[in-house]
């Protein structure tokens, strides 16, 4: 039985090796395809799809190095597209009446496009099919339309491009500047003349809270519990459980509900739960007083 191994392809320097691996195995003919393709999707058998890979390992390279322009590798995405050309040999319906490499190039490409989306940047790009069409599509549009490649779009420009591609103009703009900006790493430095080596990370601002800040704000939360705590205990029972069910809980009960607790009406409710927050207001201002640590007037 033949190997069923496929042609390896490490990196770029291997890629003559592989282009003339590849080119050895035999293009199929229609009949003898067919007759493979059944045998893989009635019979399970594995040294007819490793044929119908290999044939068309040469398709996959030929799409591969139409996407060179992308700044990867050739060797990755020839990669990426035999791993697209084999989900679609797994896929592949001969009865349907086309060709293998007719429904593989489909695959094919997604999988190679999808590659480039991940890695051509470090920040996602999007997966949506406008976004996919402006990626691919921008800079040959800009070329059409005799548009600097290099430079901003907006105005009128941007217009053109968005209806060119049936795409917002805003989302054109966007991706253009996206384009235009390749990734830069933090660490590096904001300026070959800067003798103290700064670095871009330098320019970040913290919005959040300082460790002081924090601090102080978690001690003055402490200072404030302790003392509602203080001003509860000084409460009659029933005036403290009415105020803790109507003011202190996420689910307050309601005055009727109250009033069946206690066999009261719901206005005396209201009258007791007035009463308890008056008292319980001049008690903490007291007590924050005898502290020595000023807190805002209460509501």
């Amino acid at each position: 039985m033949a190997s069923l191994t496929l042609p390896n392809l490490q990196n770029e320097r291997s890629l003559t090796r592989y282009y003339r691996e590849i080119w050895q195995f035999p293009v199929l003919k229609p009949e003898e395809e067919y007759m493979l393709a059944v045998r893989w999707q009635e019979h399970g058998d594995v040294e007819a799809a490793h044929r119908l890979v290999t044939s068309h390992l040469r398709l996959v390279a030929k799409i591969a190095s139409g996407y060179r322009g992308y700044g990867l590798p050739v060797a990755d995405l020839i990669a990426e597209g035999n791993i697209g050309l084999m989900k679609a040999v797994k896929k592949f319906e001969p009865q349907r009446g086309f060709r293998l490499a007719t429904y593989a190039m489909w695959w094919i490409r997604a999988s190679i496009t999808e590659y480039i989306l991940r890695s051509w940047s470090m920040v996602k790009m999007g997966t949506l099919a406008a976004q996919k069409k402006l990626f691919f599509s921008l800079g040959r549009i800009k070329r059409k339309l005799s548009l600097d490649a290099f430079g901003s779009l907006e105005g009128e420009n941007a217009e053109t491009v968005a209806r060119s591609l049936d795409v917002a103009t805003q989302d054109v703009i966007d991706m253009d500047r996206r384009l235009s900006s390749p990734d830069v790493s933090l660490n590096a430095p904001r300026s070959r003349e800067d003798a103290e080596g700064a670095e871009f990370m330098d320019t970040l601002v913290d919005e959040s809270p300082s460790p002081e800040a924090q601090v102080a704000a978690s001690e003055e939360g402490d200072f404030r519990r302790g003392l509602l705590d203080q001003a509860l205990a000084t409460l009659p029972e029933r005036e403290r459980d009415i105020l803790t069910q109507r003011q202190l809980r996420e689910d307050p009960m309601t005055l009727e509900q109250l009033g069946v607790v206690y066999g009261i009406s719901r206005e005396r409710v209201r009258q007791l739960e007035a009463r308890a927050l008056d008292r319980l207001k001049k008690t903490i201002i007291g007590l924050a007083a005898a502290s020595g640590t000023p807190v805002p007037a209460l509501a």
